[in-house]
């Protein structure tokens, strides 16, 4: 075979991205239980940038929120796109995932509380309620053609709603203080980028600088983001037609290889280096443990699927075109995957208590990687005998 041929067909297959994405969660876990372990963490908090106009962070801040907002600014493009003129184009389709996403954060929360209500540990309810878009979407992505898209823009959507809701948690219950005159800042920026819509601007480049400053005032508000991503990819112009080529979709094809296998990547290799010791192991057990191990994989299983249930029996809404509850379960269980957004609330949760953070993380981790499993071992099984044909 010519090598650019495999070259191109191996960034082209969606499973080659969840694997080199569970590789690099692996060598992090590697490399935190090693000799290493220091001289990584040390280059992580390196604080590189520029002290003008205070852009100066560690390593591990650049990766998470300005890395990642390109991710989200992707899986936003793929959104809006579904909304104009594909899976989530009818009102029912399009507010299934945000039932969903209600439910997968409320269930969740009250298990936790059930488990943690008078505790030490009460604080930490809002851990649970996340889910890992990058994780679920990589864990999803692996099985290919094998599951219709539709439940794949469904997970997306449903990721993006949840991440919305924890973001809204994070600054409402867990973030100390919020600066509105940055926060208002973003307001008159997002403002900017619709009005550019609304008359008519395609060149990217005018929606890409306001986006960067968008970035800017919400970091600096107190807001993750990351959400700056969802924003600026809701005001890239497109169409409801499938012969024109929007800018939408000219920036989305743009952006899949970079984020794909560069950046979700980074992303797990710089925040899976957990280091493994005897007090996480024990945490498992307490109603710490308890609580974030039955509200990630119980509580979003039922909160998404009960939810989308009651919606369905409403006539609200309809299930993902060519899908089947087993498949929503399966989703469900994906949801599940907290990680990196269920620790990054573990560690405001418990301020100055590293015990009780290294807990959290060993449960969120174990949470985590049970829900992957159980939810790909699903979708596989409800798959047979379904797969979509293969694109040459």
């Amino acid at each position: 075979m010519n090598l650019s041929l495999y070259f191109k067909k191996f960034f082209n297959n969606s499973q080659a991205s969840g694997i080199i994405l569970i590789f690099c969660v692996l060598i992090s876990l590697l490399i935190a239980n090693s000799s290493a372990a220091e001289t990584f963490q040390h280059f992580l908090d390196k604080v590189v940038g520029t002290h003008l106009f205070g852009l100066e962070y560690p390593v591990s801040i650049w990766i998470n929120d300005g890395l990642m907002a390109v991710f989200f600014l992707l899986v936003g493009l793929e959104i809006k796109r579904e909304l104009v003129e594909g899976e989530l184009s009818s009102f029912k389709n399009a507010s299934l995932p945000i039932f969903a996403a209600v439910g997968g954060m409320l269930v969740p929360a009250v298990i936790y509380s059930i488990f943690n209500s008078g505790t030490e540990y009460s604080n930490g309810w809002g851990i649970p309620m996340a889910t890992d878009i990058a994780f679920s979407l990589a864990i999803i992505s692996m099985l290919g053609k094998k599951i219709p898209n539709s439940i794949k823009i469904f997970l997306a959507a449903l990721a993006i709603v949840d991440d919305l809701g924890a973001i809204l948690v994070i600054a409402i219950f867990y973030t100390e203080q919020i600066h509105w005159s940055y926060l208002l800042l973003s307001f008159g920026v997002t403002a900017l980028l619709f009005l550019l819509n609304f008359l008519k601007v395609t060149k990217t480049i005018f929606y890409i600088i306001p986006g960067l400053f968008l970035w800017y005032f919400l970091h600096h508000s107190g807001i993750h983001a990351t959400i700056a991503g969802v924003l600026l990819a809701f005001s890239i112009p497109t169409n409801a037609s499938n012969v024109e080529i929007s800018p939408l979709e000219k920036l989305e094809h743009q952006l899949h290889i970079p984020v794909s296998f560069l950046i979700m990547p980074v992303f797990a290799l710089t925040n899976t280096n957990i280091t493994f010791s005897g007090d996480m192991v024990a945490g498992i057990s307490s109603t710490l443990g308890l609580g974030i191990i039955c509200g990630l994989i119980l509580g979003k299983l039922i909160g998404i699927n009960v939810f989308s249930l009651i919606a369905i029996k409403l006539k609200l809404s309809s299930l993902p075109q060519n899908s089947n509850w087993l498949q929503m379960i399966g989703v469900g269980l994906l949801a599940g995957i907290g990680f990196t957004m269920s620790i990054f609330i573990a560690l405001l949760s418990f301020k100055n208590e590293i015990h009780i953070q290294d807990e959290a993380k060993f449960a969120i981790l174990i949470a985590s990687f049970v829900a992957a499993i159980l939810g790909f071992t699903i979708l596989s099984i409800s798959s047979k005998g379904n797969a979509e044909p293969e694109e040459n």
